[in-house]
């Protein structure tokens, strides 16, 4: 599960408005005017971003200990399991059971928004820093334009262009500073994420409806669980079962961080903050998330951290903001 949200995980939780809502002579700019709800909200927004930006950093830790992508994504997705079945059990609990069509839509989501992005990424870290990484899974939002442009001809407004241009000039800033650095393997391992960017920008693209259909935590855990079941069986198709009790013991430490801290834990704080904050202040919050690796990767990785990689930084977190400050106009 990728991130800003990687590659972690990420839920999709903007569901339409009812009609109730819709009718209001004077909408609130926000779920509540409590002050002690807003800074509760804000807080939960700000620990899952930054709970989720952690994910690149312990994932190349474990590599450190010859842990391969595989084995760590399956130890990451053997933790997060039973949370994951326990919140849809508690979505579900006055819920209508899922049609064929919408169990079919939960798959499909599951395997390209969790499995198939979070693959992609842990692939990817073994060959790049993961400031890049995080600046290149931040694309997703721009990638949903793109989608949209080829899908459904919904030609992107003005500012979502310059939302674009800004995004892939910060990346592109920071990519040409890494690759300076070693070529191929910037190159491969930033092909690798942008792939599980795309591949998460599929999930964002086709969850609008299911969100209305199947409720937004219902089709999160649902999804996830999903992915936890693939991962878990690539494992068993590739490798060993004993070969998953024979990893090093920072290995499991590791997973058992990244599964509950990394994965689960940014779930709950985002959907509680987004309810009680609104998803666009938590998207402003969210901003949080590349700074946060940036400091991790320098502090715990020792990572380079120049001008060209900062300024690019800058570069794609406008980018972001602009095209949320379209998707709110449109609203």
């Amino acid at each position: 599960m990728p991130g800003p949200s990687p590659p972690g995980c990420r839920p999709h939780v903007n569901a339409p408005p009812t009609r109730a809502a819709a009718a209001a002579p004077v909408p609130s700019p926000l779920p509540t005017t409590s002050r002690r709800l807003l800074a509760s909200g804000l807080l939960l927004a700000a620990v899952g971003a930054i709970a989720a930006s952690g994910k690149a950093v312990i994932v190349k830790l474990a590599y450190r200990h010859g842990a391969d992508a595989t084995t760590l994504l399956a130890l990451r997705m053997l933790v997060a399991l039973p949370f994951f079945v326990a919140m849809g059990a508690w979505a579900g609990r006055r819920a209508q059971p899922l049609s064929r069509g919408d169990k079919w839509r939960v798959a499909v989501l599951g395997f390209s928004g969790y499995y198939l992005s979070s693959y992609l990424d842990f692939l990817g870290l073994q060959y790049i820093t993961a400031t890049l990484e995080r600046l290149i899974l931040y694309l997703s939002p721009t990638l949903v334009v793109l989608i949209a442009l080829v899908v459904l001809r919904q030609r992107p407004t003005r500012l979502q262009v310059a939302a674009l241009v800004v995004s892939y000039l910060g990346v592109l800033l920071a990519f040409g500073h890494d690759i300076q650095l070693d070529g191929r393997r910037t190159l491969l391992g930033s092909a690798l994420v942008f792939a599980s960017a795309l591949s998460y920008a599929v999930y964002l693209f086709g969850s609008g409806l299911a969100v209305a259909r199947i409720g937004a935590v219902r089709l999160t855990a649902y999804a996830s669980t999903v992915a936890c079941v693939l991962c878990i069986g690539q494992y068993l198709l590739l490798q060993p079962l004993a070969a998953l009790g024979r990893q090093p013991a920072p290995v499991y430490w590791l997973s058992l961080l990244n599964g509950t801290v990394c994965t689960v834990l940014p779930v709950l704080a985002i959907m509680v903050g987004v309810k009680r904050i609104g998803s666009s202040l938590a998207a402003q919050v969210s901003m949080l998330g590349p700074v946060s690796t940036i400091v991790l990767s320098v502090w715990l990785l020792d990572e380079p951290m120049g001008p060209w990689q900062s300024a690019g930084t800058v570069l794609v977190l406008l980018g972001v903001l602009l095209v949320g400050s379209g998707v709110a106009r449109k609203r």
